[in-house]
């Protein structure tokens, strides 16, 4: 059985898979370990062909993307740890040994090379990742979920096998390197970083800057609603209510205050659907497989009820027709002209539009809680 098997994804990597590939194996031959490589391929050049003629395992994922190559390498990966990197050569495999160093001493379960307290190269990585966007993903990952690192999207880390088999890992794309921390962190594996260098990359990158940073601020929003949708949700409904609320309150007259009343209307649909937004995330996760969306997540779906909704979007709804009516024979009683209602009319919309909102939210939210086991 090998000591290290080393998982690279690759995707048209013909020009470095070799290279990369004989560095590895002068780093086994160097240690004295018994050591693989496994490449999981996805190309449409030569690559699997030059990686199978010097010796590595080529597994093919059935689907496209960053989790799915690692995932299916993983599931053929025998050795004692686990080495991950990219097959472009940006992150060199001679640094290796430091990654098992670490693992063999018991510090950590799981190592994560540092860039950011390491060394990039000129024109190695883009200004909006280095100053932007990895540091402003890593802090809401640290702040979240504690995991106290300053690279989360590092492409180079080691791992026992004992922990990764403690990971419940599924996501297939590039979010894949966000829920690896992320499970590391809530099932508390040890973890340490190493500074390591980060090299130009030959060849064009895949990355999508944009696209794969909202998709690792998607995965988080799926493990942590509350932050991102339930928080700031409440807050808005909270206000919008208050100002609807004190403008309904005061005398009328011609001075309807028309624009604190849209505002306020406005802040409190916002608001609730905001919300409403949440709740369907909190239910994925879920149906999904998150074990603790975070204490208000799982107390709200903790206590959803079809019924008990339904009745309330009915009520909401019958309210606002009410209303509404009212202000349609009004305005037949003056003769279909100019009547000042603006204070119900506006009320009857808000009644509407939360009844509609809470109806179509709790078939929604029973729909995807019925996959938990946990629908009421």
């Amino acid at each position: 059985m090998p000591l290290v098997s080393l998982v690279i994804p690759a995707m048209d990597e013909e020009e470095t898979i070799g290279e990369c590939i004989r560095r590895a194996r002068a780093v086994f031959e160097e240690m004295g370990i018994e050591g693989e490589v496994i490449v999981a391929d996805s190309s449409r050049d030569e690559t699997p062909e030059i990686a199978r003629s010097l010796g590595a395992e080529v597994v093919r994922p059935e689907k496209l993307g960053y989790g799915n190559a690692y995932l299916a390498g993983f599931s053929r990966a025998r050795g004692r740890y686990i080495v991950i990197m990219d097959g472009d050569l940006t992150y060199d495999p001679l640094e290796i040994p430091e990654f098992i160093r670490v693992l063999e001493s018991g510090r950590a379960d799981l190592v994560i090379g540092t860039r950011l307290k390491g060394r990039i190269e000129e024109g190695a990585m883009p200004a909006l990742h280095r100053y932007l966007g990895n540091p402003l993903l890593t802090g809401i990952l640290n702040l979240l979920f504690g995991a106290g690192i300053s690279d989360a999207h590092s492409g180079m880390r080691a791992i026992t096998r004992e922990a990764l088999d403690r990971l419940h890992l599924r996501a297939g794309g590039m979010e894949f390197a966000s829920e690896m921390l992320i499970e590391a962190s809530r099932k508390g594996l040890s973890m340490e970083e190493i500074p390591i260098t980060y090299h130009r990359r030959r060849g064009t990158s895949k990355l999508r800057s944009f696209t794969d940073g909202w998709r690792h601020l998607r995965f988080m929003i799926l493990y942590r609603p509350g932050p991102f949708l339930l928080g700031p949700g409440a807050v808005a409904l909270l206000l919008g209510l208050a100002l609807t609320l004190f403008v309904l309150m005061q005398e009328p007259s011609r001075d309807l205050r028309a624009h604190s009343l849209i505002l306020g209307s406005m802040l409190l649909i916002m608001g609730y659907q905001t919300l409403l937004s949440g709740f369907y995330i909190a239910a994925f996760g879920k149906a999904y497989g998150v074990e603790d969306p975070g204490r208000l997540a799982r107390i709200l779906t903790s206590y959803h009820s079809l019924e008990k909704e339904l009745l309330a979007g009915l009520a909401f709804l019958g309210g606002g027709v009410v209303l509404g009516l009212d202000v349609v024979l009004r305005w037949m009683e003056a003769g279909y002209g100019s009547i000042q209602e603006m204070q119900e009319s506006v009320m009857a919309m808000i009644l509407v539009v939360i009844g509609v909102q809470t109806i179509f939210s709790a078939v929604f939210i029973s729909l995807l809680l019925l996959n938990s086991g946990e629908e009421d």
